[in-house]
């Protein structure tokens, strides 16, 4: 299925429907349809070869929805930037990407300014929210095109979407991806998590990550509900969100849900019409899922696990959380799953193996990097990094990163496992465990801690707490406490930096 027919199918069913709300702006089908074909049309008259790559650095709002259907129409590709990247990263990936037209929301074209120089074919600049002398606004930029469609003759496996990896091992790589792929995560939430035509989906992650866009934007337009655009996270702006636009299913990740169970001024009154909710993107701590499952009974919750490689693989259904608690579920309806060892064979239920998947789900490649994804492809799978467990019953449990295993003394341990312990105590809200070198036993576990909110542990205390449930081998060397951890933007804590951190200060 093309992406673009998605919204034509909407705007034909729901013409007069609300497709988005953004702030005090409402767009109907109707209106997105029209906005996106224009777009479509003034990418054209720029002359772009088939496949050029249009990227968009903006938070949410509407016309990042426009741009991503208006582009998929196009024959372009868009390529999905992160606001949080410093200028260096910034240039980075424009240049990687070979971005040739930037779609930048005002607030960052000082940013771009201070990389122009150094990126020669970046040719067009278009200014989202802001007229500005030296480069037109969005709204110029559209405004002679037709609203007809396009014509361009597209095809299900043409590239047209680019996602930036959250960088958790390094450099950020383009994961370029294909209309049919994107097609077939969007029908595994569909199915999944219930979504219908009658939801209010709102959208608390950035759009420039394949979360907000494939497991919430496209099912919600693919079948016609309404998408409600948080520009950023506030607990409070979603409670008032919820509660104004009868929000009915959302996708957040662990962070978020943890923010909201912990808020003082929680009112469960705020939540009502809430009844769907779609994490990913990290493990939830159990006391966290615990705690939100106890004050909002009525909301059902669905775990996905998967990539932006490879979309979703695993389920990990309501009706399942209790009594397979830590578990990501069974692999998803729609996708071919597996656990191999190293040179490619499966391993038996219980043992530790690398979760791979193959199928339509799975990206085209890493955009301009074909040693990575050579790397990515191997025995005809595609290789996620991610070790884990399955049970009899096809229950996954993750394991750890195999980049994240510790070897120490010849003895393989995993961060998760000791990170599993350090959650159970009380006043634990988030922790991180990595490897750093040893010159006796070549690797060595170390954790740090972010507290909660008005408890209190020392190190010491932490320590002697691992040292009942762990074998020596696993116990952390030692433990910091920290007030806040290096994340990507959705969440995930970025264990590269705090190994690099931990360089530093030793």
């Amino acid at each position: 299925m093309l992406t673009g027919d998605m919204l034509r199918r909407a705007a034909e069913r729901f013409p007069d429907k609300t497709a988005v709300i953004w702030q005090d702006r409402r767009t109907s089908y109707h209106e997105l349809e029209e906005r996106s074909n224009q777009l479509a049309h003034a990418l054209a008259s720029l002359g772009l070869a088939r496949g050029a790559k249009v990227a968009i650095l903006s938070r949410n709002r509407t016309e990042y929805v426009e741009a991503f259907f208006g582009t998929a129409r196009s024959g372009c590709v868009l390529v999905n930037v992160s606001v949080l990247y410093a200028p260096d990263e910034l240039q980075f990936v424009l240049a990687k990407a070979d971005a040739e037209v930037l779609l930048v929301e005002e607030p960052f074209v000082e940013r771009v300014r201070s990389v122009l120089p150094r990126l020669p074919q970046l040719r067009h600049v278009v200014v989202i929210g802001a007229e500005l002398p030296q480069w037109p606004s969005f709204e110029r930029f559209i405004a002679p095109q037709p609203v007809s469609l396009p014509g361009v003759d597209l095809h299900e496996d043409e590239a047209f979407c680019m996602t930036y990896t959250g960088g958790t091992t390094g450099r950020p790589k383009g994961v370029l991806a294909n209309h049919r792929s994107r097609a077939v995560t969007a029908h595994t939430v569909v199915v999944e998590s219930r979504l219908t035509e009658f939801d209010v989906v709102a959208i608390v992650t950035p759009l420039f990550h394949v979360a907000a866009l494939n497991i919430m934007l496209q099912p919600a337009v693919l079948l016609g509900a309404t998408v409600v655009l948080l520009t950023k996270w506030d607990v409070r702006v979603f409670a008032q969100q919820v509660r104004e636009h009868r929000v009915s299913a959302s996708f957040m990740v662990p962070t978020q849900v943890g923010m909201i169970v912990s808020d003082p001024g929680f009112d469960v009154a705020d939540y009502a019409s809430w009844t769907r909710l779609n994490f990913s993107g990290a493990p939830m701590p159990d006391w966290v899922q615990r705690t939100v499952m106890e004050k909002l009974p009525g909301l059902r919750l669905t775990q996905f696990y998967g990539q932006s490689e490879m979309g979703i693989v695993a389920v990990m259904k309501h009706e399942d959380l209790d009594r397979k608690l830590g578990s990501v579920g069974r692999q998803a309806y729609n996708a071919d799953l597996a656990l191999l060892d190293t040179e490619g064979r499966p391993v038996a239920p219980g043992e530790v193996g690398e979760i791979c998947a193959r199928g339509e789900n799975v990206m085209i490649e890493y955009y301009g990097e074909p040693g990575q994804t050579a790397s990515f492809r191997k025995h005809g799978w595609a290789w996620s990094g991610d070790l884990a467990t399955r049970d009899e019953q096809g229950f996954l449990t993750l394991v750890d990163r195999s980049k994240d295993m510790i070897i120490s003394g010849g003895e393989n341990i995993y961060p998760k496992e000791i990170e599993i312990v350090l959650y159970e105590h009380e006043a634990v809200a988030e922790c991180a465990v990595f490897g750093v070198p040893d010159a006796t036993w070549g690797e060595l576990p170390v954790a740090h801690v972010q507290l909660k909110t008005g408890h209190a542990a020392s190190e010491a205390e932490l320590i002697d707490f691992c040292a009942t449930r762990l074998a020596r081998f696993k116990r952390p060397r030692s433990i910091r406490i920290v007030d806040d951890f290096p994340k990507t933007a959705i969440g995930k804590i970025q264990k590269n930096v705090l190994r690099e951190q931990y360089r530093q200060s030793t």
